[in-house]
């Protein structure tokens, strides 16, 4: 008993420390009469997310629609000492650069890393300037001292929240304005993110941006009720273990319940140069609950990462934004229920 209760205090501790980060957190709610989001605030002492890895705005602690939940915690825990994240029995642990959840977007390359020195500075745009700790190969795990987080400012509707972020770094000439707008439609089951970053510093910024999409629909575990469609066909590289998984034309479909430390993850291809494929639909017919993700840029590069706690579907899209000038983006985020089959 003695050896048990030793071995569950470091779950236990880790799995507190998540509820306190949840409840205490800065946060605010919106809602349109047909769904309700909770989403947390930038804060560099409180907030829930102070990682390095992913943008500190709009991070979506929950959206509900129909008695549905969209998102929550993928992890049971975190650990300051966890790269990524790590399985300890029923258990899953996320380090403080993963701990994150919802639609949650980061930013690559990370701006200046590899022309720094041990001790130099680089960019991480969503997060700020950050010290570069030693000589190693960038790493989105590790957890960078933040030199200048900039300024960020929050303004608050019913239905809506902004966020913008101001920085200014002569030493490596980055400068920009970031915002982030999540907003919901009125009489529609939708969230829209729009975007805008203005390059004010004298550098280029050339990036790339993706939407991590943290589904964890219901708190179901990761099973073969889910399918995920695109406008085009799918190819996979490497492709799928046909045991968890399949590629039928359009068609990602999942053969199991994943278990354990089991994971379908693959990158896709197939697309085209229009908007018109940065379209995803993800359903699950055993909850009979559905969502689809539209963006107006085309499509970079896409991939596949899922785990038996959470689904997780990428769209990068690519940024080239010369000094003095600005680009936008927006997703659009569809919820909706299927009809219920059989008795």
């Amino acid at each position: 008993m003695r050896t048990l209760a030793f071995l569950l205090i470091p779950f236990l501790t880790a799995c507190c420390a998540l509820a306190q980060a949840s409840s205490t957190a800065p946060h605010w709610e919106i809602s349109n009469g047909l769904v309700k989001v909770k989403l947390y605030l930038p804060d560099a002492v409180n907030g829930f997310y102070r990682g390095t890895r992913f943008d500190w705005s709009g991070v979506v602690a929950d959206l509900e629609y129909k008695g549905h939940s969209y998102y929550g915690p993928w992890f049971t825990g975190t650990d300051p000492n966890v790269s990524d994240f790590i399985y300890k029995g029923s258990e899953i642990i996320a380090g403080p650069c993963s701990a994150i959840t919802g639609p949650v977007e980061e930013f690559n390359p990370a701006l200046g890393y590899d022309d720094a020195k041990a001790g130099g500075t680089f960019l991480k745009i969503g997060v700020g300037i950050l010290r570069k700790t030693d000589d190693q190969p960038y790493s989105p795990y590790h957890l960078f001292p933040i030199v200048n987080g900039g300024k960020w400012s929050v303004s608050k509707g019913a239905d809506f929240v902004e966020f913008t972020q101001e920085l200014k770094d002569p030493a490596s000439g980055y400068g920009y304005i970031y915002r982030k707008k999540l907003s919901l439609v009125k009489g529609k089951p939708e969230m829209t993110i729009e975007h805008s970053l203005k390059n004010v510093g004298t550098q280029p910024i050339h990036t790339n941006v993706y939407d991590h999409n943290f589904l964890v629909l219901d708190k179901q575990q990761t099973n073969a009720a889910f399918s995920i469609r695109f406008p085009f066909d799918v190819t996979a590289t490497p492709p799928p273990d046909k045991e968890m998984a399949e590629i039928r034309k359009n068609q990602i479909l999942y053969r199991k319940t994943l278990e354990g430390e089991e994971r379908v993850y693959f990158s896709i291809d197939g697309f085209g140069k229009s908007a018109s494929d940065y379209k995803v639909r993800v359903e699950n017919t055993k909850a009979n609950a559905g969502m689809t993700i539209t963006g107006d840029h085309p499509l970079f590069k896409a991939s596949l990462w899922s785990i038996r706690s959470v689904i997780a579907v990428e769209p990068f899209i690519d940024l080239s934004i010369e000094p003095g000038a600005e680009s936008q983006w927006k997703y659009d985020y569809e919820y909706y229920t299927l009809p219920r089959t059989g008795k």
